[in-house]
């Protein structure tokens, strides 16, 4: 027999394809509802959309318009985000709580339409409130337009693979505690690919199907970075998050939550079985020691065709947890296909300079609360984000309603200091404690604006994976300490930096990123680990309409949420 590598899956839903509805439209129906699983020996109920999980594939064409109606048949408030869609001219769609819409309470329903536009390859869906996101989530898929091809040989089959994390508890529970109490959430009992923790664990088998075919990778994990490998295959990366690149040969993949990373895997090995296998890249220091992480391993077996059984499937090799130089390597090595399918050339000019600097903070807690002083909380620019409740963020734009937000977020901290000096967080420091505001940045249509995060230590170092909504960006440079405009400004690669809409910002480090404010709305910038958006690790950008019909944003849809 050939050498057929198949893969078999817990269960084959991500691998049904999606069909229009009609020519240019794909139309889907989404209940969210409570569901019994079990998982690592125990029966519990999870929130989860059509009764799997993951939730359905879509599979849509660059140019589809996409109708989703969502069902909230769940006990929780419930939005749905469109991770990494354009969103253009469709901000009320994009789903992140009391930012762009009110939550969809329980009971109620709200139909999601937006187009794909200038996109291809690998996004996702996710719930965009609480800890929801753990088991709400689903890959989005999109194609070229008929007639369009890939810039990279046409594979066999295409297989989503979505890394999650799972939890032997009720993770809306899990967020109330550790808010109640300002102490870290529970750590997660086990990782999953496509939502089985893998045969590591007690109770579980997976196996994943097909022969030679492109790997669609997504992290959904909430809070974990994760090193990806397979046993003796080496691995061809074409995109990341829906953006091609130059061919980049390896075999191990990084990927922070909220990423996505394709790869076409190719079946060159002897007749056998190997494992696919995840563990956690875990960066998070506090007062010099490491935080705690969940230090589990999932895997999956690829079994070729004609291989003898049983067989022991040989195992990868995985990176040690703290391997922060092939981390670092393999982010910075990728760079952008230019002359591919919706290349963007750099923007040279910059017309608004930001200096951002992200991390942990404290505060207070409230009198009479189960807090145990001081609470964790995070920031940027010293000023932690508190989400306004009786209405969104859009709503009080696009109806220019005061005392909602203040347009105020500092382009760049108040105190300039030593920020990753390890002693920082040993000594008095002003930047410890964050106030809590709503502060947001006002553009205007078509500013080009260009921001260098800088990661500090004042409570500890961490890779911060970084997403904007509503756009993507020029990744210029990364790298390592305190940046120096002097020396690092002559590192930012202006002719071929890979594009993304997440960025790990390196722990102890900081990275440029670049991009053009051509879409009217509001869109979140914030940390993609969970547990730092509640406590503040976000601000948002307000765009202007711009001059032309076609550069405005329409009116909300008559059925909005309301708060």
């Amino acid at each position: 027999m050939g050498r057929h590598v198949f893969l078999f899956a817990c269960t084959l839903l991500l691998l049904a394809a999606s069909t229009a509805s009609a020519a240019g439209i794909v139309e889907r129906t989404f209940y969210v509802k409570n569901l019994t699983v079990s998982r690592l020996c125990k029966r519990q109920v999870i929130t989860a959309v059509n009764g799997s999980l993951p939730g359905p594939t879509i599979h849509v064409r660059e140019g589809y318009t996409l109708i989703i109606h969502v069902f909230n048949k769940s006990p929780y408030n419930l939005t749905i985000h469109w991770h990494g869609v354009f969103q253009l001219l469709s901000s009320w769609a994009d789903g992140p709580s009391q930012i762009n819409q009110c939550p969809i309470q329980p009971g109620y329903n709200y139909t999601y339409k937006f187009k794909i536009v200038k996109q291809e390859g690998t996004l996702w869906w996710h719930a965009h409130v609480s800890y929801l996101r753990s088991t709400v989530y689903g890959a989005l898929i999109i194609r070229p337009r008929h007639g369009h091809s890939y810039p990279f040989p046409k594979p066999y089959r295409e297989v989503p693979i979505i890394l999650g994390e799972w939890w032997k508890a009720n993770v809306v529970d899990v967020e109330r505690l550790a808010a109640a109490t300002g102490t870290p959430p529970k750590l997660s009992d086990a990782f999953t690919i496509n939502g089985c923790p893998g045969d590591l664990y007690s109770c579980s088998k997976y196996m994943v199907q097909g022969k030679t075919y492109l790997l669609r990778i997504i992290n959904a994990a909430l809070n974990n970075q994760l090193f990806y490998k397979i046993a003796n295959h080496m691995m061809t990366v074409v995109a990341i998050d829906a953006s091609y690149i130059e061919p980049y040969v390896t075999d191990v993949i990084v990927t922070g939550p909220g990423q996505t990373v394709d790869v076409l895997l190719t079946a060159n090995q002897p007749v056998g079985s190997y494992y696919m296998a995840a563990r956690p890249y875990a960066t998070a220091v506090v007062a010099g020691k490491l935080v705690p992480f969940a230090n589990t391993t999932t895997r999956g077996v690829i079994i070729y065709d004609g291989c003898p059984t049983p067989e022991t499937p040989l195992m990868p090799a995985l990176p040690a947890f703290n391997d922060t130089p092939m981390a670092h390597k393999f982010y910075t090595d990728l760079k952008g296909l230019v002359g591919g399918p919706f290349w963007n050339s750099v923007p040279l000019k910059v017309d608004y300079e930001m200096f951002v600097t992200i991390g942990l903070a404290l505060e207070p807690c409230p009198m009479k609360t189960r807090c145990k002083a001081p609470k964790f909380s995070a920031s940027m620019n010293n000023e932690s984000f508190v989400k306004h409740t009786s209405l969104s963020l859009l709503q009080a734009f696009y109806y220019n309603i005061n005392g909602v937000y203040i347009t105020d977020f500092p382009a760049k901290p108040a105190i300039e200091f030593d920020y990753t000096n390890n002693a920082i967080n040993n000594t008095p420091n002003p930047m410890q404690f964050a106030p809590k505001s709503t502060k947001v940045t006002k553009l205007k249509f078509n500013t080009t604006v260009e921001i260098i995060f800088q990661n500090t230590n004042i409570i500890g170092p961490e890779n911060h994976p970084m997403h904007l909504h509503g756009f993507d960006f020029h990744i210029l440079a990364q790298g390592f300490g305190n940046y120096n405009p002097a020396t690092d400004r002559q590192k930012l690669n202006l002719i071929n930096p890979q594009i993304r809409n997440t960025i790990g910002v390196p722990v102890g480090g900081w990275a440029v990123i670049r991009f053009v404010a051509n879409n009217p709305g509001v869109w979140l910038l914030h940390c993609h680990i969970h547990m730092h958006l509640p406590v503040g690790l976000a601000t948002a950008f307000l765009v202007e309409n711009g001059p032309t019909p076609e550069s405005t944003l329409p009116p909300p849809p008559a059925d909005l949420p309301q708060c």
